[in-house]
C-alpha cells in the first residue's frame, strides 16, 4: 500500500522546527532528508527513522 500525502505533510508538520528538511517520492512512499542526508522514510504511513551512531549511543 502506498502512503498517503497526508501522512507525508503530517510528518513534515512535525518535522518543521528543523531547516533543510526534504524529501523525496520512490515507488509510492517518501524518503526524507536532512541535510541532504537520509534520515528515514514515510512506508505504509509509518515513518521509520533510519538508525545510526548517534541515535545508539547511551551513556549508563
Amino acid at each position: 500500500m502506498a502512503s498517503s500525502k497526508e501522512y507525508l505533510d503530517y510528518v513534515l508538520e512535525q518535522l518543521s522546527g528543523a531547516d533543510e528538511i526534504t524529501y523525496r517520492a520512490m515507488m509510492g512512499e517518501y524518503i526524507i532528508y536532512y541535510r541532504q542526508k537520509v534520515i528515514g522514510g514515510i512506508y505504509d504511513d509509518r515513518f521509520l527513522v533510519k538508525k545510526n551512531k548517534i541515535g545508539q549511543r547511551h551513556d549508563a
